[in-house]
């Protein structure tokens, strides 16, 4: 039979001894236990990790309705501006710390960030000035930035490739979750107006933020570095994860192979399917995180004021989370990550054109529920595949860091594009530019599934005329026993 590592590896492709010696009845036994365990252990607390990153960088828009604007005498301009303050560090620091993870130790590097960020979060809500707010959100964004690229690239240390988007999709869809949730909390925490001489808005930063604080420390206490050093599992089970992890090719068979190297750096670089999506992640970077900081805008202007507009803010993110986690399971069991985001891409494009081409506000407001729900779902699949279709581990890093920078240089260019650049309530310019991404989206979506077909048909022949043992070491995804997922 023919050896590939591919999304669901069979028993004659698993190489380490240990698990040969392992009968297929304790296979079952230990499928079914092993990512239990992490489930529990490893996946909450990175679902809560990301859901605490996107509240607090995102609960600006809630604080902008809120009143923090007209509090801190900003402009428009001037919003936008203390937008970018945030993603200009947030993007310089997402290479660096990926690098750095495995190294530095992932229980050790991404509790402390999010301690840190914690306390510059809550330290919003005590400012006086505009340039106190700029100053907080340029560290807030130096913090966060090495976390959502640095929690794919651990979860990829824990869960084989088939395995990965359902739960990717968990924690990704807790920035859904956190639209929802950032809104009603919002809404609830504006009745402590006035307290303790400050404004509602201004609270909205303390709570979360300090919340954000307490809960990066108890991390301290509960992330591993490894299956290999996770407490909760037994030797027979840590093996067992191990060995699933180099057939599937998520991990080399060997520590050096797993090595940093600049030449792994530069094969990424030179990896065509990095570059197809790069601009996909563009676009899906720009839609996403204008919808996040500027949907509580978009809302209020459709009619909804106050309180009421922060509650109506809601349903688009809670209909996106459910979204996200159905496809997610339709992703990872029948390995269509690329028909997913062409689906989403779509979505997107009709919301856009709805919002376009009505003047109804129950139209529009009916429309951000494709939008957010196409920018939000489309999100975990393409970060995903990315993941999937890159090893070793410095080549899945760095091509997880890139997927990132594009995807955070999206959101420079939306807090532009919505903030100033196109009036409300109309927004006219961004609206035709979120289209042409999404028709952008939806044709490199299609290149990319089409050129890793044509790739794997190409491995597939190679496999018939040559070994494992016939070729060259280090070749990676590069390698014709490394399926690419589609």
């Amino acid at each position: 039979m023919e050896k590939t590592l591919h999304g669901s590896p069979s028993s004659d492709t698993m190489k380490d001894d240990r698990f040969e010696e392992i009968s297929d009845a304790e296979k079952a036994v230990l499928e079914g236990t092993v990512w239990r365990k992490l489930d529990i252990w490893v996946l909450p607390v990175c679902t809560m990790f990301y859901l605490l990153s996107f509240l607090d960088r995102s609960n600006i828009a809630n604080a902008r309705v809120a009143g923090m604007q007209t509090s801190l005498k900003m402009t428009n301009h001037q919003y936008s501006i203390a937008l970018t303050m945030t993603y200009v560090p947030y993007i310089a620091a997402e290479f660096p710390s990926n690098l750095l993870l495995k190294y530095v130790g992932p229980r050790w590097m991404l509790p402390t960030m999010v301690t840190i960020w914690g306390l510059v979060a809550t330290m919003q809500g005590v400012v006086k000035t505009y340039s106190g707010l700029l100053a907080c959100r340029f560290f807030l964004g130096l913090m966060e930035g090495g976390l959502f690229p640095g929690l794919v690239l651990y979860m990829s240390f824990f869960y084989p490739r088939e395995r990965l988007q359902i739960r990717v999709a968990t924690f990704f869809a807790s920035a859904s979750l956190s639209g929802a949730f950032s809104g009603l909390l919002a809404a609830a925490i504006m009745n402590l107006n006035g307290k303790g001489g400050r404004p509602g808005w201004a609270w909205i930063f303390i709570l979360e933020g300090i919340f954000t604080f307490l809960f990066g420390l108890t991390a301290f206490l509960l992330l591993p570095n490894s299956p290999c050093t996770a407490r909760f599992l037994s030797t027979k089970e840590r093996n067992y994860v191990m060995a699933k992890l180099k057939a599937d090719g998520a991990v080399a068979d060997d520590d050096r192979s797993d090595g940093f190297s600049w030449i792994e750096v530069i094969r990424c670089c030179q990896s065509i399917h990095v570059w197809l999506l790069a601009p996909v992640l563009f676009f899906l970077g720009t839609t996403l995180y204008g919808l996040a900081y500027f949907e509580p805008t978009i809302v209020a202007g459709l009619g909804y004021t106050g309180n009421k507009a922060q509650l109506m803010s809601a349903p688009p993110f809670a209909v996106a989370f459910v979204v996200s986690m159905i496809t997610a399971v339709i992703s990872d069991r029948y390995k269509c990550r690329g028909f997913i985001l062409i689906f989403f891409s779509t979505c997107n494009l009709v919301g856009f054109i709805m919002f376009y081409a009505s003047k109804s506000n129950h139209v529009r407001y009916g429309s951000l529920f494709l939008t957010i729900s196409g920018s939000y779902c489309g999100a975990p699949p393409v970060i995903t595949w990315v993941a999937n279709n890159s090893a070793p581990h410095v080549r899945r890093a760095t091509s997880v860091a890139i997927a990132f920078i594009m995807t955070n240089s999206g959101g420079i260019l939306a807090t532009w594009l919505l903030g100033s650049l196109s009036p409300a309530p109309d927004y006219k310019k961004a609206t035709i530019t979120f289209i042409i991404m999404s028709v952008g989206m939806v044709i490199l979506s299609c290149t990319t599934l089409a050129y890793f077909w044509h790739q794997n048909r190409l491995k597939a022949d190679r496999r018939q005329f040559s070994t494992p043992e016939e070729e060259p070491k280090g070749l990676g995804d590069k390698s014709a026993w490394f399926v690419y997922n589609l």
